[in-house]
């Protein structure tokens, strides 16, 4: 009961740090961040192997929330923490026992995973940001528009967010079609995200879209 409490005690920090700024809101991640972690001194992989993947998937999306806010360094090493414990969620929530809890988590590896290859140069975040786009395409597998539309248009969105940072370094041809992919994706997310129904998420893919429209428009114009 008191590594539950823990858990959900991280969860309403998370939240609020999540909606705040500045070093209030980094704060309240960082106690989130120990409040996980003291509910996995309870939930151990071998006693109560759900709970500890639930858990180490809360801490991971803390720790991604962490190393967004923080500065070069520091963020390489908690985007790198927070890969780890989705990885370790996954070793339980596995897609033929756990299909949901799988998704969930290949979609919040995929944002560790892109978030580290933003911030890592060179054929290293080239690395990253491929391993991002396969994490949230298998996430797709499961999470589908006709059974969880909100989940798939979140996982298209983050998806086409990866695949426009990959095409921006590829440049060229090979670039321009990882765009087009990026522009199919955002677009898929606007399906289910419309004004009527999810207004503030569909500005933020519309503002994705229009982004990447632009962005081939000016190496289309280049080819020209």
């Amino acid at each position: 009961d008191w590594a539950g409490t823990q858990n959900n005690l991280g969860n309403v920090l998370q939240q609020q740090g999540i909606r705040t700024g500045g070093a209030a809101g980094a704060g309240l991640l960082a106690e989130a961040v120990v409040a996980y972690r003291a509910a996995l001194e309870v939930y151990t992989r071998e006693t109560l192997p759900q709970q500890w993947a639930m858990a180490q998937d809360n801490l991971g999306t803390a720790l991604q929330q962490q190393g967004i806010r923080t500065g070069a360094v520091p963020a390489v090493r908690l985007l790198a923490e927070a890969e780890a414990a989705h990885r370790a969620a996954l070793e339980i929530r596995r897609r033929k026992t756990l299909p949901q809890g799988w998704a969930t988590t290949q979609n919040n590896l995929g944002i560790a995973l892109k978030e580290q290859g933003i911030r890592t140069s060179g054929a290293a975040g080239e690395g990253l940001l491929a391993e991002a786009v396969a994490a949230f395409r298998a996430a797709l597998e499961v999470r589908t528009r006709e059974t969880l539309p909100q989940q798939w248009a979140t996982t298209q969105n983050n998806l086409g967010r990866a695949l426009k940072e990959q095409g921006v370094r590829k440049g060229g041809a090979s670039g321009a079609e990882l765009l087009v992919e990026a522009e199919a994706a955002y677009q898929g997310a606007l399906q289910v995200w419309t004004p009527e129904g999810a207004p503030g998420y569909y500005e933020i893919a519309m503002g994705n879209l229009n982004d990447v429209e632009i962005l081939l428009n000016q190496m289309r114009s280049v080819d020209d």
